[in-house]
Order: C-alpha cells, then structure tokens, then sequence
C-alpha cells in the first residue's frame, strides 16, 4: 500500500501532535510549512523533516504531497483549502474547518470537483470507544435516544488579544470548544436538529464568551449544551436512553465511558483507544478513505455541526471581520 506524504500548514501544538503520531508507526512528516519561517526551521529540526517551504504557496504545487494538515489560526482556512483542493491535495483541517457554512459549502464543492478527500480533524469522530458507542447505541441495546446534556468550560484569562476572545481569530466559544460539543450531539443523535434555541453573553471583545443552546430534531431527540470560556466546568456528556444512560468525561479525545441501566441501575464500563493516540486515529482513519475509498471521516456531520453553528451565530448577530 502507497505510503502518503503529509505537510503540515503550522507549527502549533497540534502540529507537534501530528509529528509525534507519524513516529507511532515508524514515520515522519515529507514536509511542513509556517507564517514565520524560522519557526517551520525549528519545527523540522526537531522531527527529522527535510523538507520546509519558505513559501507557503509552494505546498500547494508540490506534487510531492498527498495531504495536507491545517492548523493554522480558524480565519485563515478558507484561503489555504481553496488553493490546496484546487491543486488536488487531500486536507485534513483543524476545526473549525471553516467559518460558516457557505465557506464550506464551497470548499466542499472544490473538494468533489478535484476527487479528493476534505475532512475536519474532529478527534472523537475517531476514537475507538465512540465507533464502540456508536454500534452499541444503533443496535438498540438502550433504547430510544431522549436526551443528550454536554458541558464544556474553560477559564481563560481576559486578554482580547489571544485567539480565544480576538474576533480578527475567529475567536469565541462556539467555533472553539461549541464545535466538540455539537459534534458530540451530531454523533449520538438519528438525523441533524433541526430547531435550535439559545442564549448568548458576549466578551468585552464581542465574541461569544459564553452560551446555551438546546436542540431539538424531528425524532423529539433533544440536546441541552452549556458553554463558556471563562469559567471551568467539566467537560461531561451524558446521552439519555429509555433503557440506560451513558457518562463520558474529557469528552474530545476519550477513552472510558459508564453505562447505567436504569431498570436495576447496574453500571458497565467501556474502555478502549487512548487519549494521547487521538492524531493517530484520525491520520489511520484519514490514510483509509484515501486510499480503499470507504469514506469514514463523517464530512456529512461536520457539515450539519457547521450549519447549525451557522444559524446559531446569524441569530446572536455575531460576525467575523471576514463575513462583514
């Protein structure tokens, strides 16, 4: 089987999680491009990388590369997923994948005009307890979906500077830590909510500091979502079924989940996957689709989780200086 050749569009910590995930089995990334260059440098020195562009552009047109990973600030996806779509390289695409839903209604569009594969780098849609989960839940062992209650929350300082409260980063909760939950949601639930109600408290940037949001499909299957980026809460899903409940914890990337029946309240515990292996199940399941053409990176549910953020924003009136 045809070993691929990645590039890496950044140098963050995700980047260096990609790095470190080659290595699990015996490989490196071809190449990695950086905004600042000396960055790419040190990145490259570090994994044993030989090849590191001085123009990002030239990615593009290496035809070298098979896929390209992006990880770079949420706003500037667009531009890199046209260029790189256009010249016919799969992407893998740090979420969000895009801003809203008409950026990747385009990018999506690119991506089937030129045969390749575009995928968002949503972690839980390639752990291995949630395929576990997601067999188990559709054989109808629990029963009807009823509910599904998330929680995420992080405390991070009030500097409106940073990614996290700037809108020229596409800062904010919901495209940060909202996109994890509502993909939680998408992944448990039969079919995409199609009414959704919430509630919104924006930072002294104006991005959305914090947020409610409860939704609801055409099954009755319900979600309530609690979010906010400047008070820490755990990060739980439950999913509510007539016969039993399911808990998770550290809900993006994890590993262990408890059942609770709820006829004689007996618990069973799945583990299975590890956290730190998270890159690595999606570079597996990304290799996959690219190469047996059995599509397993969900771009249908990123789609629904991006319409639905889509709405949720338009109807907050919030934009980014992108959409204006």
């Amino acid at each position: 089987m045809k070993e691929l050749n990645w590039v890496s569009l950044g140098c963050g910590v995700i980047a260096h999680q990609l790095a470190q995930a080659m290595q699990k089995d015996g490989r490196k990334l071809y190449g990695v491009a950086n905004r600042t260059y000396s960055k790419a440098i040190d990145f490259a020195k570090e994994y044993g990388i030989e090849k590191v562009y001085e123009n990002i552009d030239d990615v593009f047109e290496d035809e070298n590369v098979d896929v390209i990973y992006i990880s770079t600030p949420h706003n500037t996806h667009i531009n890199f997923l046209k260029k790189a779509l256009a010249n016919k390289k799969h992407v893998l695409c740090e979420k969000s994948i895009t801003l809203n839903i008409d950026e990747l209604e385009m990018a999506k569009k690119l991506a089937e005009e030129n045969g390749v594969i575009l995928a968002e780098a949503m972690t839980l849609y390639h752990m291995p307890l949630y395929k576990k989960l997601y067999d188990l839940t559709h054989s109808g062992a629990l029963g009807e979906l009823k509910m599904i209650q998330m929680n995420f929350g992080s405390y991070k300082e009030y500097d409106m500077k940073n990614r996290f409260f700037n809108p020229n980063l596409a800062g904010g909760a919901l495209l940060d830590i909202g996109v994890y939950a509502l993909s939680f949601v998408r992944w448990f639930m039969s079919e995409k909510p199609d009414q959704i109600l919430s509630q919104v408290r924006l930072a002294p940037s104006k991005v959305d500091e914090q947020a409610g949001i409860l939704l609801m499909n055409s099954k009755q299957e319900m979600a309530t979502i609690a979010l906010t980026l400047h008070a820490k809460q755990p990060k739980r899903g439950m999913i509510a079924y007539d016969k039993g409940y399911i808990e998770i914890y550290e809900y993006p990337r994890a590993c262990k989940a408890v059942i609770t029946y709820t006829e004689d309240n007996h618990q069973e515990v799945i583990e299975c996957g590890d956290t730190k292996d998270a890159l690595y199940y999606e570079i597996t399941d990304m290799e996959q689709t690219i190469l047996t053409n059995e599509n397993v990176m969900h771009l249908d549910f990123t789609y629904d989780v991006m319409d639905m953020m889509s709405q949720i924003r338009e109807r907050w009136g919030l934009k980014y200086p992108e959409e204006m």
